[in-house]
């Protein structure tokens, strides 16, 4: 009796299987997966964005050729990104690739099992050891320039200041540069600083908070910049006879420390409280026309990320430990922080001598 119940129930789930696989429920299932695989990933902790574009090369590649994704072949996938899917960069397509691999991930342990039993499809992904992008890499240091030439490209700028035809323009121009290189933040970073991000009672020298970018996808992350004694003076001169000729919003917290120049009748026109702040492409092309001016030796031309680099480099040189070089950068693993020390400068010969004549004074009751 309890075997042929069993048989029975058998039976009637393969009759409701074969009356649940029709193309219309495998559309569904297709979307259930989606939405899934989204909720899965906003657990981990994935900011809304990142989940916004997570699911999108599937949608893409699945509308091409109109099949739910266990349909696809690995071969559908190679005609799709070489030929009309095909992204401009390399970078692009790897990511998109990521992402699909990532989500078939997700449906072999999810899901695998219902696929096979409702439609008969083997759940696998189309990205193989044959089509997976290569991470070809920047095969090309970002060098920064010596801390040598760095002192004389910002004392050479700060003297050519007082020519400048817009004046206030050129000063935050070049306070957001010395900003970069002295604090190490991000041009992203430093454009989105109110003025009460400032603080000047913090630490030693004072800080002021960033949106710092956030670390696998997990959305920005507030931290505190480091201004040391440099920043501090150089701040605290730009509030004082700068920052309050760009409008009378100054005393306004949620005013940009570093404002647009656009006038205060167009910002009234614009129906806008205060003046936006400046754009990072603004400062990059600032700092990069003022490199060409300023800037001598084979490093010929600055933009904001390599100023991030010179900090971190510089700092190392002068004997800040790879820790507090992970720290000033905002950095989660010190892996990152070390690529960005390639180019920085050891000398054995020195550290030898040094470990040597520590050995001398302690033998000889010195230390």
């Amino acid at each position: 009796m309890e075997r042929g119940a069993g048989l029975a129930d058998v039976r009637t789930f393969q009759r409701r299987a074969s009356e649940s696989s029709s193309p219309d429920a495998e559309r569904d299932l297709y979307q259930d997966t989606l939405a899934e695989y989204c909720w899965a990933r906003d657990v981990a902790g994935l900011s809304p964005r990142t989940l916004q574009n997570l699911v999108q090369p599937v949608l893409e590649v699945c509308a091409f050729y109109e099949v739910v994704p266990w349909r696809l072949t690995s071969r559908d996938v190679d005609r799709y990104f070489a030929g009309p899917g095909k992204p401009g960069r390399h970078s692009t397509m790897r990511s998109k690739i990521t992402k699909i691999d990532n989500y078939f991930a997700f449906l072999e342990q999810r899901y695998a099992g219902e696929i096979m039993m409702r439609f008969g499809a083997a759940v696998e992904s189309p990205v193989d050891s044959f089509n997976r992008p290569k991470h070809r890499g920047d095969f090309g240091l970002r060098v920064p320039p010596s801390a040598r030439a760095t002192k004389e490209f910002f004392a050479d700028w700060r003297a050519a200041l007082p020519a400048e035809r817009k004046y206030l323009v050129a000063v935050r121009n070049y306070v957001m540069a010395k900003v970069t290189y002295l604090s190490g933040v991000r041009a992203s970073e430093l454009c989105c600083v109110r003025m009460c991000d400032l603080h000047w009672e913090l630490g030693q020298w004072g800080r002021f908070v960033v949106q710092g970018k956030g670390a696998r996808g997990s959305g920005p992350r507030e931290r505190e910049a480091f201004m040391f004694q440099e920043g501090r003076d150089l701040l605290w001169w730009y509030i004082e006879d700068i920052r309050g000729e760009f409008g009378d919003e100054v005393n306004d917290p949620q005013a940009p420390l570093f404002p647009s120049e656009r006038l205060p009748e167009a910002i009234e026109a614009l129906n806008m409280p205060i003046a936006p702040a400046v754009g990072a492409d603004t400062f990059r092309r600032a700092l990069k026309a003022a490199s060409r001016k300023h800037l001598k030796g084979p490093v010929t031309e600055l933009f904001p990320h390599l100023l991030r680099h010179a900090c971190a480099t510089h700092n190392y040189e002068a004997g800040m430990p790879l820790w507090d070089v992970q720290v000033l950068l905002g950095h989660e693993w010190p892996s990152t922080t070390v690529g960005y020390l390639a180019t920085a400068k050891g000398d054995p010969e020195r550290r030898s001598l040094e470990s040597s004549r520590r050995a001398v004074r302690r033998l000889s009751g010195e230390a």
